[in-house]
């Protein structure tokens, strides 16, 4: 029996390391399309423009990770069954479930995979992605913090609390200073709204001027702010919660509820990344069954088109619940696990279904 688990294990992740491999390259060859289009702005070279690609891959290694182990999976069992090796299995008195398990204990390796790609690789490349990009073609620099983003806008120091939806600001602080990094001003804005060509306008405005006789105070019910920020490079720096780390996620839904603030969306993120990695791992076990549905019809291409939309279809679920979750206000945890439960109550329904044939 180990012989054979041994040979499932090493048939099964050789073909999802191909299949994984063939997606990266179909997506890093779509990155570089899209980037060819930023090409010498600032300093935005070809070197550069191909180390963004190269640091996007970790993100595309944790999101394609499933569905390629559903694809590869299906690839490699389909291939068993072509060659008559699954048919002397089970007449050598493996059951399904036997095999399933086996895949279970494989899968395991690709769980703990997509976990660490998820939590500790993916954040940082795709934060060190945008972070070279955004200093190649704007010279900005930021950070986030728990009190915010904050941007280097030339000798201007930007701090934004939150972005709206809209791409409306709320609570902006933005610090001035001299060529000898001596603090001019501090204006604090409860709300910037865009209007267009890196124009904004704040409203609700307390600014503070330092001079050597003194600080003086003055308030204003709205001003136009010039700024090389705009709602699309905001977009990119405001990390979204589906980017983030689970720790991060949890530290800032505490942050969240200390302050008295809403936390659904940054809930049902951090479950779906502790959940997502039991993806690839579900995947396995539903590629089985449908690798063994019409054995003697439909090639190995009809299979691997089969699971390609198994999963498109679990990618959308997903989408589907997170949103769901978040409008109708339910449970996190549920919005979350719903669609992997669904999808592993299929596969064992139709496991269940082959060995009762």
């Amino acid at each position: 029996m180990q012989v054979l688990k041994r040979y499932l294990a090493r048939e099964v992740l050789g073909a999802i390391l191909l299949v994984l491999a063939a997606l990266l390259m179909l997506f890093a060859f779509f990155d570089l399309i899209r980037e060819v289009g930023d090409l010498g702005r600032g300093g935005y070279t070809l070197p550069k423009v191909l180390g963004f690609v190269l640091l996007s891959m970790p993100g595309h290694v944790y999101e394609l990770l499933p569905i390629a182990a559903l694809i590869g999976t299906l690839f490699a069992l389909s291939q068993l069954v072509a060659n008559s090796e699954f048919t002397v299995m089970r007449t050598s008195g493996v059951s399904v479930g036997r095999i399933a398990l086996i895949l279970a204990q494989t899968g395991l390796v690709l769980v703990s995979v997509t976990l660490l790609v998820g939590e500790l690789v993916a954040p940082a490349s795709e934060r060190a992605a945008q972070q070279l990009k955004l200093t190649a073609t704007s010279s900005l620099a930021a950070q986030e913090f728990r009190s915010g983003l904050w941007v280097k806008d030339g000798r201007s120091f930007i701090n934004v609390r939150e972005m709206l939806p809209d791409t409306t600001l709320l609570d902006i602080r933005i610090y001035e200073f001299d060529q000898n990094h001596r603090l001019l001003a501090l204006s604090e804005a409860k709300r910037g709204v865009y209007l267009g060509k890196h124009i904004w306008r704040l409203e609700g405005i307390v600014r503070t001027q330092f001079q050597a006789g003194g600080a003086t105070t003055s308030a204003l019910a709205s001003e136009e702010w010039p700024s090389v920020l705009n709602p699309d490079l905001l977009g990119v720096l405001l990390v979204e919660p589906e980017s983030m780390s689970a720790w991060n996620l949890f530290s800032y839904i505490r942050h969240l509820r200390e302050n008295q603030q809403k936390t659904e969306r940054y809930e049902i993120a951090m479950w779906g990344k502790l959940v997502y990695p039991f993806a690839a791992w579900v995947m396995l076990l539903l590629a089985l069954p449908f690798s063994l549905i019409h054995q003697r019809g439909g090639g190995v291409g009809a299979k691997i088109f089969t699971g390609i939309m198994l999963g498109l279809v679990f990618h959308l679920f997903n989408r589907i619940f997170a949103h769901l979750g978040f409008l109708e206000e339910w449970p996190a945890l549920f919005s979350a696990v719903a669609p992997t439960l669904l999808f592993l109550t299929v596969a064992g329904g139709l496991m269940w279904w082959m060995e009762r044939r």
